[in-house]
C-alpha cells in the first residue's frame, strides 16, 4: 500500500473487528493469574499500566510504520522526547567526552545541553547548521552524540542529515533528530541513517493544539536501547492523549499539504512586499539551502519565518500584535495560524546571528489563503 493508504490504516485496534478506532483504557494494574505469569508471561502480554494499554500501544505502531522504525517510545512532549534521544544516546560511561549540538537547536534543548550534559561529564559543543560532511573535523575529539535539528526552528537552516549522520557514525557517535518540522511524512532521517528520531506529536501529529506529547523512533540496536531505556526512565502518557494523538495522525498527510501550500503561497507573497528584506522559507528558490531541502525532504510543512527590513525588535512585535487571525503563540502545527517574535529567543555562540531587522516567525494554519495574506498585508502596511 501506498504511504498515506498505510497511515490511515495503521494503529488499528487488535481486539475487535467491529471498532475503527481503539477503546480508551485507563488502568494501573493488570492482573495476573498465577506468579509465574505475574513475571514471566508466556507468551509476553501487557503486566503493568505504565508499559502502556491500548491506545498508547496502537499508537506506538503507528508511529513505528511511519518511520519504519523497530521501537519507539512516547514521551510527555516534545522537549521531553529530544532529551529522552539525548540521554539514550549517550554511552554508560560518557564522562570526557563532548556532545555536537546545532548551533539552531530549539531554545529548551540548548538550555538541557547547557545544565545537565555537564552533570554526566560531557560537554556541549555548538557548530554551524551548514556545517555539512565537514563536521568530521570536530569528531576528532571523542564525542558521545551528534544533535541535529533540521530545519532550525527559527532561522530555518536545512542541514546535510546523511553527511553528518554518516560523519557521527564513521566516529562511533550515536545521532539525534528534532524532526518536528517534517513530522515523520515530509523526510524520514532514519532513511538518512540518523539513530533516533524525535519529534514534539504536540504539533502536526496531533493538529488540534489540545495536548502535548513527544515521540522517538529507532531502528536496530538503536531501537534495543531506546527500549530498555524507555522502561528504565519510566515513561508513561496518558490513554486519552494517545487516543486524540492516533486521531490526529489520520488526517496528517491532509493537513500538513495544505498547511505547506498556503505557506509557501504566503512566503512567496512575503518575498514581494516592500517591509520585507528576506524569506527563511527552504521551499523558496531563493533560499540558500534549497538545492539540498528538494534532496531530503518531499515537501514544504506551514511553519518559516522572515526577516522586517529596517525594522526593529520592537517594531517588529508591534506588526504582531496588530495581526488578528495570526495569533501570537509559541507553539506549531495546529490548524491555526500563529506568529512569533523570535528576536528574544535566539541564542547563537558557534555562528552570530545577523538579520536586517526583526524576526518574525510563522505557523500558517487552515484558514483561507486569501484572509491570511490580507491580515499580514495590513499589519505590515
Amino acid at each position: 500500500m501506498k504511504r498515506d493508504t498505510r497511515l490511515i490504516h495503521s494503529g488499528q485496534p487488535r481486539r475487535s473487528d467491529d471498532l475503527v478506532n481503539p477503546p480508551i483504557e485507563r488502568a494501573s494494574t493488570v492482573v495476573a493469574p498465577s506468579t509465574a505469569e505475574l513475571y514471566n508471561p508466556t507468551p509476553p502480554r501487557r503486566h503493568y499500566g505504565r508499559g502502556g494499554l491500548s491506545p498508547n500501544t496502537e499508537l506506538r505502531d503507528a508511529i513505528a510504520q511511519l518511520y519504519e522504525a523497530d521501537h519507539v517510545a512516547l514521551a510527555q512532549s516534545g522537549l521531553a522526547s529530544v532529551i529522552l534521544a539525548l540521554r539514550t544516546a549517550l554511552p554508560d560511561q560518557p564522562s570526557g567526552l563532548q556532545a555536537l549540538i546545532t548551533d539552531s537547536a530549539y531554545g529548551p534543548v540548548r538550555r538541557f545541553c547547557d545544565e545537565e550534559l555537564p552533570r554526566y561529564g560531557v560537554t556541549p559543543v555548538y557548530y554551524d547548521p551548514r556545517i555539512g560532511a565537514d563536521i568530521a573535523r570536530l569528531l576528532e575529539q571523542p564525542t558521545a552524540v551528534v544533535l541535529l535539528e533540521a530545519p532550525g526552528s527559527l532561522t530555518f537552516e536545512v542541514q546535510d542529515i546523511a553527511a553528518i549522520a554518516r560523519a557521527a557514525r564513521d566516529a562511533g557517535a550515536a545521532s539525534v533528530i528534532d524532526d518536528t518540522w517534517s513530522a515523520g511524512l515530509l523526510m524520514n532521517p532514519l532513511e538518512l541513517g540518523v539513530d533516533y528520531a524525535a519529534q514534539a506529536l504536540t504539533k502536526y501529529v496531533g493538529g488540534h493544539s489540545d495536548f502535548l506529547m513527544g515521540a522517538v523512533a529507532a531502528r536496530g540496536d538503536a531501537a534495543a536501547r531506546l527500549k530498555d531505556k524507555d522502561v528504565l526512565f519510566g515513561g508513561h502518557v496518558s490513554p486519552d492523549d494517545a487516543y486524540l494523538c492516533l486521531r490526529g495522525l489520520r488526517t496528517l498527510s491532509l493537513r500538513i499539504e495544505r498547511s505547506g501550500a498556503s505557506g509557501l503561497a504566503i512566503a512567496r507573497q512575503l518575498e514581494a512586499h516592500p517591509k520585507v528584506s528576506r524569506v527563511l522559507h527552504p521551499g523558496l528558490e531563493s533560499h540558500p539551502d534549497h538545492a539540498l531541502f528538494n534532496r531530503q525532504f518531499s515537501g514544504s510543512s506551514g511553519c518559516f519565518a522572515f526577516v522586517l527590513d529596517g525594522v526593529d525588535a520592537r517594531a517588529g512585535e508591534a506588526i504582531a500584535e496588530a495581526l488578528h487571525l495570526f495569533r501570537l503563540g509559541f507553539s506549531w502545527g495546529g490548524y491555526e495560524s500563529l506568529i512569533l517574535p523570535c528576536d528574544r529567543q535566539i541564542r547563537r555562540t558557534a555562528v552570530p546571528w545577523n538579520a536586517e531587522g526583526a524576526l518574525l516567525r510563522l505557523s500558517v494554519g487552515l484558514e483561507d489563503v486569501d484572509d491570511l495574506w490580507a491580515d499580514l498585508a495590513q499589519a505590515l502596511g
